[in-house]
């Protein structure tokens, strides 16, 4: 969200993006980097990051266990998004609404989330659009009941035709991918300044949502006037505020036939958050207690593993 706030925080404040992958047995991965190739006249032969082969393994064991088959009877719900659903504003993103909502459901959820995707922009680290975090998901293995997709107000300046057409196909790439699952879509959260913009974005989200699903369930917290407490920028939830959007969610999702799981089925959760963060990835990434609440915080949490 806020893509343009993001480009200055990170700008400020980090040197490299990590993905940090929080499961239910207590296992932090990183996210594998994109193949480069070696510059021009460099020793060694081009080919995938040092470390990139076995991320990507570590990150599939966690995707095996939310298959259908490793927990029967436990449904599975799918979430993707932009920077609310990876946590940016939470003191830590095991925090987010998404998150939060999860454990809520007690269902094993796949939660990712791209700070400044949409359902256009790439976002941070170019991880997004939104289609490509779906097609992450893997959802003809995950086999998900509901598909939760967050995002909108970091396409303020697509044009309201793009918009509305890329929704649209996202929605139908969902549908064609998990033809039994319920599609939810959270639209725009609107900040402290609302130009019309982001009134003919979110408009443009409703319509091609509807257009290629009619039963699309459509959560819009700017047209609906949420109110929720915010983080310093004024457009993030604080985590109070995670709290009361995942409350709100689970709400109307009740409203449309959706229940938690009973307890103690032990479901599973892989959430992967992309992050702007200066330290080491071998540092991050090491097991370790969370922060007193008065210990000094970077713009964007490090997840901790839950």
């Amino acid at each position: 969200m806020a893509w343009r706030g993001f480009r200055r925080l990170t700008a400020a404040a980090a040197v490299g993006f990590l993905v940090l992958l929080l499961v239910s047995s207590a296992q932090a991965t990183v996210d594998p980097p994109p193949s480069r190739p070696s510059p021009a006249g460099a020793a060694g032969a081009s080919g995938p990051v040092p470390g990139s082969v076995r991320q990507a393994a570590e990150l599939t064991g966690c995707e095996q266990r939310l298959q259908p088959g490793r927990r029967p009877g436990v449904p599975a719900v799918a979430i993707v998004g932009a920077s609310i659903t990876a946590g940016v504003g939470a003191e830590d993103p095991a925090g987010s609404w998404a998150v939060l909502l999860a454990r809520q459901l007690r269902w094993n959820a796949f939660v990712y989330g791209v700070p400044g995707a949409g359902y256009v922009h790439p976002g941070l680290g170019r991880k997004g659009p939104v289609s490509a975090e779906i097609d992450r998901a893997h959802l003809g293995s995950l086999q998900p009941s509901l598909i939760i997709v967050q995002a909108g107000h970091d396409d303020m300046s697509v044009p309201p035709d793009l918009e509305r057409l890329r929704v649209q196909q996202t929605v139908a790439m969902i549908r064609a991918q998990a033809p039994q699952a319920r599609i939810a879509l959270i639209t725009v959260f609107a900040g402290r300044q609302r130009p019309p913009a982001i009134y003919r974005t979110d408009e443009a989200i409703v319509a091609g949502a509807e257009a290629a699903d009619p039963d699309v369930i459509i959560m819009d917290p700017l047209a609906s006037g949420w109110r929720f407490p915010h983080a310093r920028d004024g457009l993030h939830p604080s985590p109070e505020g995670d709290a009361w959007i995942a409350g709100k969610v689970a709400g109307i999702l009740r409203q449309n036939g959706v229940r938690p799981a009973p307890a103690g089925r032990g479901a599973a959760l892989c959430t992967i958050a992309i992050r702007a963060q200066a330290g080491p990835i071998e540092a991050l990434n090491r097991p370790g207690p969370r922060p007193a609440p008065d210990s000094p915080r970077v713009p964007y949490p490090v997840a901790r593993v839950g």
